[in-house]
């Protein structure tokens, strides 16, 4: 495909996405504006951005980022930290402090992805060995939720219904603010008193409302997504009812001192900043994913979610059929990538994943996926995995290596 055939292509498909990146531009208005607010609300000044050590009594930016996260997410309480290192460990940490041996938690989007299976039914250290019930009900058609199904597992009183938003490595739409609302309705309806927990990864900013909107008790992420904007270098985050924060918070240290320590050497300028400039990334990210769902589409390639639909996350799944078009595509998005963009990624085995994974990860800060990044699973149909974009502009002249490379 030559650069003049892929310019005109790629200039239509923007000019059909007007409307859709305008819907996008308007949501980004309204999370700004609600982000501006929580830090006018806190008076959040540049003492805020101080480091401490040791312990990290009085440690003010640290709690007042708690405020700024609860404001934003809408909830009572919050826990914002650097040491929780991944999103992965934000969930874990969850689930460890709020389930207990006899309990039970449905999840009603099917199986978690890979990296969380550990946490709850496979190895010495998952929930289900340490006696916590589990059950999975796969959506329906891959898109909505089974309510008969959910129906009959609420006769069994569970104390947890979980929501994974996004895909993981599943061919599937990502989760919407307004289906958590609706299955809020349906639970409560049935005399629900549990706990409705929500995978928030990938999700945050990309509607105008989170999870904890529509009545979810708690939420979870990471940092180095969608809610760090690109600047956080690590850490994540709980969001939700206060009771349930503090049970997290003592599991995090322990029990005695919970969320009275914790300290950050570094200061927390980049905490506050990432989350500033957060909804605008995402709405970079969320038209990238746009324009290459569409551009590929034309192509006659299977894009999930379909293209010119608004998606709910900002990942992206593309059926390449085989495994050198996978390979290809990943190696093209390294090479257009910032950092490391010298490197050839090759499948290798990663740690929590079944199969072997290729892995474009060139960003500033290892692992981001708010950086334009992709990844894959080596098997069959060669679904490969493309998130994020700190500018559109990015994303573009990547999707143009992308085609370079793909396409005869």
């Amino acid at each position: 495909m030559n650069d003049l055939s892929i310019e005109n292509l790629i200039k239509d498909c923007e000019k059909r996405l007007s409307g859709a990146f305008s819907n996008a531009e308007n949501i980004a208005y309204i999370n700004q504006k609600k982000t501006l607010e929580a830090f006018r609300k806190q008076k959040i000044a540049l003492r805020h951005f101080n480091g401490t050590t040791g312990y990290g009594y009085g440690d003010e930016g640290r709690y007042a980022l708690k405020r700024v996260y609860a404001d934003v997410f809408g909830t009572e309480s919050a826990v914002i930290t650097p040491n929780i290192v991944s999103g992965t460990h934000a969930l874990s940490l969850a689930l460890y402090s709020l389930l207990k041996a006899g309990d039970k938690v449905v999840f009603v989007s099917g199986e978690p992805y890979d990296t969380l299976k550990s946490v709850v039914d496979t190895g010495e250290f998952s929930l289900k060995n340490l006696g916590v019930k589990i059950e999975y009900i796969p959506l329906l058609n891959g898109a909505e939720f089974d309510f008969k199904s959910i129906e009959s597992a609420l006769k069994s009183e569970p104390e947890m219904i979980y929501v994974q938003r996004s895909r993981g490595y599943e061919i599937r739409e990502a989760i919407s603010v307004g289906a958590i609302a609706e299955l809020k309705r349906f639970i409560d309806k049935r005399g629900f008193k549990g706990i409705l927990f929500v995978d928030n990864c990938y999700g945050e900013f990309v509607e105008e409302n989170e999870p904890t909107n529509a009545g979810a008790d708690i939420v979870c992420g990471s940092l180095i997504k969608n809610i760090g904007g690109g600047l956080a270098p690590t850490g994540g985050y709980v969001a939700g009812k206060k009771e349930l924060i503090d049970k997290i918070e003592a599991r995090l240290t322990s029990p005695s001192i919970a969320g009275e320590v914790g300290s950050y050497a570094y200061g927390y300028q980049y905490f506050y900043q990432g989350l500033f400039v957060a909804p605008h990334v995402v709405c970079q990210a969320v038209k990238g994913s746009m324009l290459i769902g569409a551009v590929l589409s034309e192509l006659g390639f299977s894009t999930m979610p379909k293209a010119y639909r608004t998606p709910y996350d900002i990942t992206r799944s593309v059926v390449l059929k085989t495994e050198e078009n996978l390979v290809k595509f990943v190696q093209a998005v390294q090479r257009c990538s910032p950092i490391d963009s010298f490197v050839k990624v090759e499948p290798s085995e990663m740690p929590g994943y079944e199969h072997k994974v290729v892995m474009a990860a060139g960003g500033f800060i290892q692992g981001s996926s708010i950086e334009l990044s992709a990844d894959a699973p080596i098997k069959e149909p060669y679904n490969v995995f493309i998130q994020g974009g700190l500018t559109y502009e990015h994303v573009k002249i990547c999707l143009k290596e992308i085609l370079s490379s793909i396409v005869p």
